[in-house]
């Protein structure tokens, strides 16, 4: 009997199925390493088109140059009043400098071409600063750096082209020779770009940063974790240990999995018509974009505090009720610290999901230009994800440079948070 069973199993017709599921296996194998493959190039496609475009944002060319703080200009009257000072006219005191610095150039227009070698607007309140700060600066002579106009910069970066026909550059053949003369004498000069994390947004490429953006996204998030991680955990330990079971119950579990699933600007029209429409919250405050945010969190939040909370073996809980501990004692004391890696687990990854967030931030208004960095939670305030909204709108080369640059810190600040995530994940969690 067992040498026909043998035959029928190294028959031929039994070897060519046999043949034909090892061939299924191996294009099975090839299709999800091929799949890996493709997920593995889109990444890194994804990668180096981010950061090959926005980290030469991390750097900028700056001028040094020495500015006259001529008094007849800057405070005629010598009250050294700081109001009066800050309304005088910087501007031309710094076009006195470059003046100076080539007094060969007197035509009119070569002057102002000469002027928008450095920042127009940059310079002149670099000055402003330091007089308004320091009204007896006046009548002195300062050597400053002020930041390079932002085609300039993109000159020296290489994303201006010089043998194209000048009527096609942004930069004029004479502009080019100041800035290469300049460079040369070591006036001009590439640094760390500070600006780009310490001041907040501008209309000049040059000039504007991320400050404002980063302050109302961590108060943004401050607010989200303060009300998803708390009403989140309760909720699900509510309905995985002390909820009846019956259909309402059934319905509210249905109705938390299919939040989780809800395209993330329905949540945005729900701020723009509860919170601001009809309660008057303020628009565009890190207050309402917080609350509307934790709304999208709270069903991810749920849904991996019930997972941990079921992954902690019943052992754990019965045995805490046979010794003479109460259902809130043998849920608190026991159950809930032994399931705390998985939930912070899973509420880190809610927090980084909500921080990638734009569409119900542009809901509930958080597209205003915010130009000073907010203190609280209720003045205009802005994100990093609808700060890279805003500048990808721009089409000029600088700010796509800034908008990558934006990109690579949120993905930064999404990485860590993420890791995070995992080691405490690996650190903390025990194995039954």
């Amino acid at each position: 009997m067992m040498a026909n069973d043998t035959s029928i199993h190294a028959s031929e017709t039994a070897l060519k199925r046999l043949k034909k599921r090892h061939a299924k296996e191996r294009r099975f194998k090839a299709m999800g390493i091929f799949a890996c493959i493709l997920a593995v190039i889109a990444l890194l496609w994804l990668l180096i088109s981010v950061v090959g475009t926005g980290y030469k944002a991390f750097y900028q060319h700056d001028m040094t140059i020495k500015v006259e703080l001529t008094e007849s200009i800057l405070d005629p009257q010598g009250e050294r009043d700081p109001d009066k000072l800050r309304a005088a006219n910087y501007r031309r005191i710094v076009q006195n400098s470059m003046y100076e610095r080539f007094p060969n150039v007197t035509d009119r227009k070569d002057r102002r071409e000469l002027f928008d070698v450095i920042s127009t607007s940059g310079a002149p309140n670099a000055v402003r600063q330091m007089v308004y700060k320091d009204p007896s600066l006046v009548g002195q002579t300062l050597t400053l750096r002020v930041p390079t106009s932002d085609n300039v910069d993109q000159l020296l970066k290489g994303n201006i082209d010089r043998t194209l026909p000048e009527d096609r550059r942004k930069v004029s053949n004479q502009q080019i020779a100041w800035v290469d003369a300049l460079v040369e004498s070591g006036e001009i000069k590439s640094r760390f770009n500070t600006r780009f994390f310490t001041n907040t947004d501008s209309r000049d490429a040059e000039l504007a940063g991320i400050a404002s953006a980063l302050a109302g996204t961590a108060m943004t998030l401050m607010i989200t974790f303060m009300l998803a991680f708390p009403i989140g955990v309760g909720a699900a330990l509510w309905l995985d240990e002390f909820a009846p079971k019956n259909k309402f119950v059934d319905f509210i579990e249905i109705n938390i999995n299919n939040l989780a699933a809800v395209p993330s600007i329905v949540f945005g029209l729900l701020g723009l018509a509860v919170l601001l429409n009809f309660m008057g919250m303020p628009r565009s405050a890190p207050i309402v974009g917080g609350i509307v945010l934790a709304l999208r969190t709270f069903p991810t939040v749920i849904i991996a505090t019930r997972s941990a909370l079921r992954a902690v073996p019943p052992s754990i809980r019965d045995g805490a009720l046979s010794v003479g501990a109460s259902h809130v004692q043998a849920v608190f004391h026991h159950k809930l610290p032994l399931a705390a890696p998985g939930i912070l687990t899973g509420s880190i990854i809610g927090m980084a999901q909500a921080l990638g967030e734009t569409a119900p931030l542009l809901m509930i208004g958080m597209v205003a230009f915010v130009t000073e960095i907010p203190t609280n939670v209720t003045e205009p305030a802005t994100a990093l994800p609808v700060q890279i909204f805003l500048w990808s709108d721009s089409a000029e080369r600088a700010w796509a440079e800034r908008t990558s640059a934006a990109i690579i810190c949120l993905l930064t600040v999404l990485i860590i948070m993420n890791g995070i995530a995992i080691w405490l994940r690996n650190r903390l969690e025990k194995r039954w």
